[in-house]
């Protein structure tokens, strides 16, 4: 997704760049919001290669312009002056030849937040020699001259720092005329046109997963003569857009997309509910208990989790539990002893919850995440039937936090579905739709692979169910008994539409290469001999076909210039 992001962005053109793509926060930017500025990430190299790295290394490979660094520190080193990361991954090993820049106040906290507190003019000198090409902030500006003075950083160095900031500038046409350039005629009808709100519309329909459904979706309009939308979510921008966003005169909040689908032969009200800091007053219970169906629209917004500054109201700068707040909690059990209705929750956030404490008060639970602008419409196409969902879980829900290693801890075992074996809420990949998909081999893969292979792989998709719907099915493999090898990776996947009682077949590619690991002890990549399982399933843990084969890898003579 990140590769198709950035092409999208930069554009295809030869010379010219669109604009310019930035891949961050280089790396394992994804502890403590609060402790962001100073903590130090403690990774092994195995971590650090197959997980922490691996998106970064994907990205690069598809030339990425941008790369930006990290506030915090791994094993010590800070991102934006350290050596380990700047120069001899991403350029020497990487090859990358784009511009390194920092995130915004980086260099002021290593100056300000570290143990060893250097002078400005060292902190200047050594991220030139990190291969720093622009700072967000001023410390370069300020400082840079006094180093060179000291003779802690040359002419030449600083020469060779500017000239992938040139590169980036040169190649978004700033220094050429605007009639030679593919993209100068880009103008207001580029922007919020109507193919981007329908694409922005299609977007957020299919990222929405359905949870739970007793067989009250997709909604039939002759059977509601009034529905009660709950929740401040429901009116909520914030909840559309997340953070750093922008705004425009089409939002459509979830209430609004209800009742325009829902039209004038329903009757809609809306009250708020709740307020996350009141667990004691509450509102809309009586008019809930006199209309037909009850929409509750609950969850997080940014001022709640997101990036530290933002999330104001947090309680942790930014992070949060599992846990939805306590007030959603008490108002829903109450709503619902109170009305005996049919009830929808659709939950709005950016990561996993702990669902236990009012899933068996839902006839349905939908997951919005945040939509965008769209939202409120992609989610009533799917309440009233116009899309099947088919949004699929790309984190796991786990049942409690207990289940999980402390989040200062780096290492990733007994994390995500590659490595965590309990029993899990909602597996990763898991989204239902309105029908029901069978699989069955269309083409089986071959018994023995080499290393430099890639697997063909054919699956028939019979839509057994009455709704047209997309599905989205998913290979996964499981590795040789080795030490450290994750439980299963997903290597593949593709959505397909399918008509109601049709077949589909589905062709998916894994290049074997792809299933190398990190030697800690050699320390590169291996590709390990052995016998594998392929899995084709709709989520991590379900196991709709099955097959073994063996990966037959030929170590190169040392001579030979052939390596993975």
């Amino acid at each position: 997704m990140g590769m198709a992001f950035v092409r999208g962005m930069q554009g295809n053109d030869h010379q010219y760049l669109k604009t310019a793509a930035g891949a961050k926060h280089f790396a394992v930017h994804s502890g403590p919001e609060a402790e962001r500025h100073g903590f130090n990430a403690v990774v092994d190299e195995k971590d650090l290669r197959e997980t922490y790295l691996y998106a970064f290394n994907k990205l690069v490979g598809s030339e990425v312009e941008t790369v930006m660094c990290a506030y915090n520190r791994i094993n010590g080193e800070p991102c934006c002056t350290g050596q380990g990361l700047l120069r001899n991954i991403l350029r020497n090993e990487w090859h990358f030849s784009g511009q390194v820049v920092t995130d915004c106040g980086a260099l002021n906290d290593i100056m300000d937040r570290t143990t060893h507190k250097p002078s400005p003019e060292e902190l200047a000198a050594s991220a030139i020699k990190a291969g720093i090409n622009l700072e967000c902030g001023s410390i370069l500006q300020n400082d840079l001259k006094m180093a060179v003075e000291h003779k802690l950083v040359s002419v030449t160095e600083i020469d060779s720092a500017l000239a992938p900031t040139l590169r980036t500038r040169f190649k978004l046409g700033l220094f050429d005329p605007p009639e030679i350039q593919p993209y100068h005629l880009f103008g207001a009808d580029s922007i919020h046109n109507p193919f981007h709100i329908e694409l922005s519309r299609r977007v957020a329909r299919e990222s929405i997963v359905l949870l739970k459904n007793n067989g009250i979706l997709p909604l039939q309009k002759n059977k509601y003569g009034s529905i009660m939308v709950v929740g401040s979510n429901a009116s909520s921008l914030d909840a559309l857009v997340g953070n750093y966003h922008g705004f425009n005169g089409d939002m459509i909040s979830f209430a609004e997309g209800i009742t325009k689908a829902a039209g004038p032969a329903i009757a809609v009200q809306y009250d708020q509910g709740y307020d996350n800091r009141d667990t004691v007053h509450f509102g809309g219970i009586w008019a809930a208990s006199m209309s037909d169906l009850t929409i509750a629209v609950i969850g997080l917004t940014p001022v709640l989790e997101g990036e530290e500054g933002d999330a104001f109201l947090s309680p942790s700068g930014g992070d949060k539990t599992m846990n939805l707040p306590e007030a959603q909690i008490i108002y829903l059990k109450k709503l619902k002893k109170a009305t005996r209705k049919p009830l929808i929750l659709v939950i709005s956030g950016g990561s996993c919850f702990d669902l236990s404490p009012i899933e068996s008060l839902a006839d349905a639970i939908l997951l919005t995440w945040y939509p965008g602008e769209q939202g409120g419409q992609a989610l009533a196409d799917i309440l009233f039937g116009r899309n099947s969902p088919s949004g699929h879980l790309p984190i796991s829900f786990y049942r409690s936090l207990d289940q999980l290693p402390d989040y200062k801890q780096y290492a990733m075992k007994g994390r995500t579905y590659r490595y965590f074996s309990g029993t899990v809420q909602y597996p990763f990949g898991f989204g239902l739709t309105y029908t029901r998909f069978n699989y069955s081999w269309s083409q089986f893969p071959k018994q023995v692979y080499s290393g430099r292979d890639t697997m063909l792989i054919s699956v028939n998709i019979q839509n057994a169910g009455n709704y047209d719907a997309m599905d989205l099915v998913q290979a996964y493999i499981q590795y040789p008994p080795e030490p450290d090898m994750p439980l299963r990776e997903l290597k593949a996947y593709r959505k397909i539409w399918i008509q109601s009682g049709s077949s589909a077949r589905a062709a998916l590619y894994i290049s074997l290469s792809d299933l190398k690991k990190w030697d800690s002890i050699r320390h590169e990549w291996k590709i390990y001999s052995g016998e594998y399982h392929l899995i084709i399933g709709e989520h991590a843990n379900d196991h709709s076909l099955e097959v073994a084969f063996t990966l037959k890898y030929r170590v190169p003579r040392p001579d030979s210039a052939c390596h993975l």
